[in-house]
């Protein structure tokens, strides 16, 4: 079954909710008060099965003082059902709901001309002429404009029928989407708990669920579902939804919460955004004027910055910015009819995705002044004058899933995203991201930091931090024509200061597949660098070994053997370098050996296996020569290692 969401629009007392009433039998004014007084104050809901559609129905107040109500019940709507009473015609409300219901791109809908019981057939045709001259060039143009009345029945079967086709035209909800439901009403039911309601506007609910309540943060499961007043094991997408919260205090949930996987978005308290100025609005939207920000069930106070292009004239005011390149911040102003790349800043956070669609009114008077769509939830601060900033936003304006999530990653530059950021900043969902960055690898827009879990930086990214790797060793080995390289841990703080661990080593790793530097025990080279020995640094090297050779198993430190051979301690730190590179030399313990003399120190041992399989210090020392015990105990401990010998006690048994 196909689910419809229909919502009511139109001026107070032109008979919404009579409408809603006579189509379902179900009265959507459910408050004492508004019994009492005979007008709707909040939404209310309504349900009714035209054949294989199920239409969930959003009464909304009429009244002006109670639009920001009326503004909670609009989203996700599938068709707007404009009311207009045949005896007043077009009213300010009318045009205010119209405004909304453009603004928010609701495609679908018709006008229903009530009352036309109390007016005769010349006036009718007049108010239907004057609905069709309010709605040409919109959505609502060429529309089904029906007279009914709600007291007599009149029109009601044939607006049923309209109805029915219209769903028919609506596009299927998608349903493998990450579930969100804007909270309209909180309530507690004795025996069950908490209570939430509202529409469905993607993906399924099911009992069971682990769900969070933004932007409060608070995890909870689906205890039970209805949709419709129907206990129900699965809501989706379009459906009216109440979901029982399992361990949630009703007092921590409101409207204008949203109720979302756990763990999977994220709140902010700011917003890129395209903000349009309605045509009709009173002023033009000065810089950081302070608006009231409609979303889904929520309404926050906002100020609006304007990220203006590079160059730029305030219609009709005659000022363009001073220097081609810069902004001057006081020419920042979006003219009725116009629209403008804004960072929203918002006094209480939201949960937002791209996409979304939201109203904007004045501070004071209340007034519905524009609306717009969210580019990025999930921003960064902007100043003013970012260019670069804007030119992002106009790229993600228009981005498929695929070019938004190559945005993303480049504007989170070096630092890179994982996959719940994705997740966070997109709305994707699991299947999604995983198709789409499989797509940018292939294509080496992106590169890969981990798989499991998923991180990836961009390609102009890896590319500056690949460089700034290669310029760094450039300029250690054009200091430094003796040294192997630079220290892994040097290059880790100085390029990749707090960046996370997992880039350091993948960047390291992949400049290696390049072929353009080699990482060698604690430190890493260019591949193309060979140390560059002057005729006299060739023959202190000489020197030096000769030394270490000279020692035999009587080794002494770096620096006493250089003390013996003549050579600095600054060099001689540089030849050792080379010549362990070159596994010309051992460093046991504080001595350092020369290769040969080890090896021969193993085949001794080796062959006395024949004679004894064991030994102890004493044997050890007399072998060897009367080495002295600081000598002798480092050794033995170096063929431990090497497993020539295995320590038994006081002896070692030789393998």
């Amino acid at each position: 079954m196909k689910h419809i969401i229909v919502g009511t629009a139109g001026h107070i007392d032109h008979g919404k909710t009579a409408l809603v009433k006579a189509l379902t039998g179900i009265d959507a004014d459910r408050l004492k008060e508004e019994k009492q007084r005979g007008i709707t104050i909040d939404i209310g809901f309504a349900d009714l099965v035209i054949g294989d559609s199920q239409f969930g129905f959003v009464d909304v107040p009429g009244h002006e003082r109670f639009v920001k109500n009326m503004l909670a019940g609009v989203h996700g709507l599938d068709l707007v059902m404009l009311v207009v009473a045949a005896e007043e015609s077009v009213m300010p409300q009318t045009r205010e709901h119209f405004d909304i219901c453009r603004l928010l791109h609701v495609k679908s809908g018709l006008i229903a001309l009530t009352k036309s019981d109390l007016v005769d057939e010349e006036l009718l045709e007049l108010a239907r002429a004057e609905v069709e001259d309010f709605v040409r060039g919109s959505f609502l143009e060429g529309a089904p404009i029906i007279s009914v009345s709600s007291r007599t029945g009149a029109g009601i079967d044939e607006l049923k029928e309209t109805l029915a086709d219209l769903a028919s035209r609506v596009e299927p909800k998608a349903t493998a989407a990450v579930p969100r439901l804007p909270i309209d009403r909180a309530f507690s039911i004795k025996g069950f708990g908490t209570v939430v309601t509202g529409t469905l506007i993607a993906g399924e609910l099911s009992v069971g669920d682990e769900i969070e309540v933004l932007p409060a943060g608070i995890r909870t499961r689906v205890r039970n579902v209805q949709v419709h007043g129907h206990d129900t094991t699965t809501a989706l997408a379009g459906q009216r939804t109440a979901i029982n919260l399992q361990g949630v205090n009703v007092e921590k949930v409101e409207r204008g919460s949203l109720l979302a996987p756990a763990g999977r978005l994220r709140p902010s308290s700011m917003i890129d955004a395209r903000l349009e100025l309605l045509p009709s609005a009173a002023r033009p939207l000065k810089q950081r004027a302070r608006v009231r920000l409609h979303h889904g069930t929520a309404e926050v106070m906002a100020r609006v910055v304007i990220l203006k292009s590079s160059e730029f004239r305030v219609p009709g005011s005659g000022l363009e910015s001073s220097e081609p390149g810069t902004l001057n911040p006081g020419l920042g102003t979006i003219v009725p009819g116009e629209s403008e790349i804004v960072q929203l800043r918002l006094e209480e956070p939201i949960t937002a995705l791209p996409g979304d669609r939201f109203i904007v009114r004045s501070y004071s008077p209340q007034v519905t002044i524009g609306g717009g769509l969210i580019i990025d939830p999930l921003p960064q601060k902007h100043r003013i004058r970012d260019v670069v900033a804007r030119a992002q936003l106009e790229r993600l304006e228009s981005a498929d899933l695929l070019e938004r999530l190559a945005v993303f990653i480049e504007i989170a530059g070096t630092h890179g995203m994982n996959e719940d950021e994705m997740a966070a900043r997109t709305g994707a969902t699991d299947e999604q991201i995983a198709s789409s960055t499989r797509e940018l690898v292939r294509k080496n827009r992106v590169i890969v930091i981990t798989s499991a879990p998923l991180a990836l930086i961009s390609a102009e990214s890896y590319r500056t931090l690949a460089d700034s790797v290669i310029d760094m060793l450039t300029e250690h080995h054009r200091r430094e024509p003796l040294s192997l390289g630079l220290s892994r841990e040097e290059v880790r703080d100085r390029v990749f200061g707090q960046l996370r661990p997992e880039i350091f080593r993948s960047v390291i790793a992949r400049l290696g597949e390049e072929g353009k530097v080699v990482a060698e025990r604690d430190a890493l080279r260019l591949a193309a660098h060979k140390p560059a020995l002057t005729e006299m640094d060739s023959a202190a090297k000489q020197a030096l070994e000769v030394a270490f050779k000279s020692a035999g198993l009587q080794a002494g430190s770096l620096e006493e053997t250089a003390a013996v051979a003549g050579i600095r301690v600054e060099l001689a730190r540089k030849l050792y370098n080379l010549l362990a590179a070159e596994r010309r030399i051992v460093r046991i313990g504080d001595f350092v050996f020369h290769v040969d003399s080890i090896e021969g120190l193993k085949s001794q041992v080796r062959a006395r296996k024949a004679v004894n399989p064991r030994m102890d210090v004493a044997v050890f020392k007399e072998m060897t020569g009367g080495l002295s015990r600081k000598h002798a105990i480092p050794l033995l401990e170096y063929l431990d290692r090497e497993r020539i010998t295995r320590r038994v006690g006081n002896e070692r048994e030789i393998l």
